[in-house]
């Protein structure tokens, strides 16, 4: 068998992981047509067949399975080394991966991520939308921003502020119900059929409402609730900065959760995440009352603060 080579493992993990090549190349960031090449030319290379090739996608023989912890080893290995290196960075300059949810970042953060790259030129931000937490150990971030009250034993960091969420719905849409005198004749936008969602939604004061729209997505949601699609629970640094949503019956916010901005403690010392994570705890300081709904209650008032109209 001829010697192993990292770039080969890492297309045979990603097969392996996913159970088909369209998947692998979607993380890989690479053709389909590469990954299935490589591949192959794997198990020519070792003379094993690793995979069956099957119409449900490519799932793993023995000696496949046998494969899996030494090569996920190797993995672990290699990113450890990786962030070792890059955490005795002193340069501030190279690419800076930062995770977060996309709404914090089109909503709130865009211009603080525009004046940071002014003032560290040599640092070139790369956004990746997500609500999940990626894996900072193999380094598919550097930061994560993250709502959460119990973030990852293995990463480190600091609270930057906290969220909360109310209910709002667009002016117009409001104008069409009397719901003064007919409080059902309202319908929520939901963004998923999950547990958390129905628990506080059975508490609201308009639990009795209609679900008639579910959407996965806050961005989609949000502007769901501008066209007059129905109310929706929103954060508030998106409800309160819309010049059409208005807080229904100024019903009071919920707190969903602490702001950290995290990162491996092996790359603590690195120099353009140590000055990253300076700069935008300095700029959760500012956007601190819109995030946790103490801003303003008259989401006008807000458009205009924002928008510097008189």
């Amino acid at each position: 068998m001829q010697h192993m080579d990292w770039d080969d493992i890492r297309f045979y993990l990603a097969v392996a992981r996913h159970g088909s090549i369209r998947a692998a190349s979607q993380n890989l960031g690479v053709n389909p047509s590469t990954v299935s090449r490589r591949v192959d030319a794997y198990e020519k290379k070792i003379g094993v067949r690793l995979f069956e090739r099957l119409p449900t996608g490519y799932l793993l023989t023995k000696i496949g399975q046998d494969m899996m912890d030494s090569a996920e080893l190797i993995e672990n290995e290699i990113a450890s080394l990786d962030r070792r290196v890059i955490g005795r960075d002193a340069e501030l300059n190279g690419k800076l991966r930062v995770t977060l949810p996309g709404p914090l970042a089109t909503h709130l953060l865009m211009q603080d991520f525009a004046d940071f790259e002014k003032e560290y030129p040599g640092i070139n931000i790369e956004l990746h939308s997500s609500f999940d937490v990626m894996n900072l150990s193999k380094r598919e971030a550097d930061v994560a921003i993250r709502i959460t009250d119990d973030p990852a034993e293995n990463l480190i960091g600091k609270v930057v502020g906290a969220m909360s969420f109310s209910t709002y719905a667009a002016r117009h849409y409001l104008n069409q119900h009397d719901y003064k005198s007919n409080p059902t004749s309202l319908h929520w936008i939901q963004h998923r059929k999950s547990i958390e969602d129905n628990e506080w939604l059975a508490n609201s004061r308009y639990a009795k409402n209609p679900v008639r729209h579910v959407i996965g997505d806050p961005a989609l949601m949000f502007e769901a609730a501008q066209a007059g699609m129905g109310m929706a629970k929103l954060p508030c640094f998106m409800g309160d900065s819309s010049p059409v949503l208005e807080r229904i019956d100024n019903i009071e916010k919920t707190a969903c959760g602490s702001i950290w901005l995290l990162s491996h403690k092996d790359l603590r010392s690195t120099a353009r995440v140590r000055v990253f994570v300076e700069f935008m705890s300095e700029a959760f300081k500012q956007h601190q009352a819109l995030l946790s709904g103490n801003a303003v209650t008259n989401a006008q008032n807000v458009w205009q603060a924002r928008t510097h109209i008189a």
